[in-house]
């Protein structure tokens, strides 16, 4: 198979005109041109308001760069920023704060009991639920796949979408690297255990740095959700990029999500954080699912001693505080670390061992508290022959 170069891409784009009748390859909008292993990867920068003009030919620009030989997957993001120094109006910024102007509704926001207009829903996808946290090194991804792998086992069909652009972690939890293949215009996505996952990992080399910025990662989030065939499911859990800034903001806003689950250490520092990001949650009417303790406390593997080392029970206390369903606490077991490094997330290699137990009680508490949302996740009948 020949060697993808980036010039064999833009010699590709070249023949795909802008709305001006430019040829794309020479357009300033576009940037980012990333090429690795057959991969290849491109953004277009554009103003907001010329957004729609620009969609055919992002998509006119993806099939181009598909019919490349060597090629094997092609993803072109179309991102529209506003230029610096120009603001949209908003007549909220203008309210003084306090009083009940400064809890009136932002544009975009949706109005309590419902999504915002246009929100983002997959056809053949029941539920969208996110997996987050108020910071980094809490263990969300880990808890995001064995909560799949849970939720499967509910007898559930499921899918798991890698959102954490920045430090994608379930190439590693799945063992999986290889490319994911088209399908007509979308991305096949990739099964792992059951699950149907997709990654901005599969799309480009473990230690390549993704220095994009807050648009750019949206608009990845919104192809992989959109441009990937999903099929149908009956859960597709979201592993969000951590913190609560303008990606998990957007992603909150422009979602139709079913609810999101708070992932967070015991310890007062993680609280914090996880208290932000239940708020940013509840500031845009997303339910929240429950909270999950995780790193609850450590096993020894030697004398099955128990330390709590980042403290006990915090996690549990602040959701009762907030109001808010506490689905389990976790151990800092190292099984569960040597699985999740190994590829073989403890729930597949290890589905009736004490460790696999924690998570299944979360899976469960998920079920349950879609169900009360009157969520449509109940599974399918089983017919046994006798």
């Amino acid at each position: 198979m020949a060697e993808v170069s980036e010039q064999m891409v833009r010699d590709a784009l070249a023949q795909v005109r802008t709305p001006e009748g430019v040829a794309l390859s020479v357009s300033p909008v576009l940037s980012g041109v990333s090429v690795a292993a057959g991969k290849v990867y491109l953004t277009l920068n554009v103003e907001p308001a010329q957004a729609r003009a620009w969609e055919p030919v992002r998509a006119q620009a993806e099939d181009a760069v598909r019919a490349v030989p060597g090629v094997v997957s092609a993803l072109v993001m179309l991102t529209a920023e506003r230029p610096a120094g120009i603001a949209t109006h908003n007549p909220a910024s203008a309210r003084p704060s306090g009083g009940a102007a400064a809890h009136a509704h932002a544009p975009g926001r949706p109005a309590a009991g419902g999504a915002p207009r246009g929100a983002i829903s997959i056809p053949g996808v029941k539920s969208i639920i996110a997996v987050a946290s108020g910071k980094g090194g809490v263990g969300k991804s880990t808890t995001s796949i064995n909560l799949a792998l849970g939720l499967k086992d509910l007898g559930l069909k499921v899918g798991l979408l890698d959102a954490d652009i920045y430090g994608p972690s379930v190439p590693r939890l799945t063992g999986l690297n290889q490319k994911p293949e088209g399908e007509g215009k979308l991305i096949k996505p990739l099964d792992a255990f059951g699950l149907k996952v997709m990654s901005i990992g599969f799309l480009v080399a473990e230690d390549t740095a993704m220095i994009w910025r807050g648009p750019m990662v949206m608009s990845a989030i919104t192809q992989m959700l959109r441009d990937v065939a999903w099929g149908e499911l009956d859960v597709l859990v979201v592993d969000m990029p951590p913190g609560t800034g303008d990606a998990q903001l957007t992603m909150a806003q422009q979602v139709k999500l079913a609810g999101a689950v708070i992932v967070s250490t015991p310890q007062d520092l993680a609280l914090i954080d996880a208290r932000r990001g239940i708020a940013m949650f509840e500031k845009v009417n997303v339910p929240i699912l429950g909270v999950v303790e995780n790193m609850a406390y450590f096993v020894c593997p030697h004398c099955g001693g128990r330390s709590d080392i980042f403290g006990h029970g915090g996690a549990h206390a602040e959701a009762d505080r907030l109001g808010v369903p506490f689905l389990g606490e976790v151990p800092l077991h190292m099984s569960i670390r040597e699985l999740s490094d190994a590829g073989r997330p403890v729930l597949v290699a290890d589905p009736d061992g004490p460790q696999a137990a924690p998570y299944r009680h979360v899976a469960a508490g998920v079920k349950a508290a879609l169900e009360r949302l009157g969520t449509d996740v109940k599974a399918a009948p089983r017919i046994v022959m006798e």
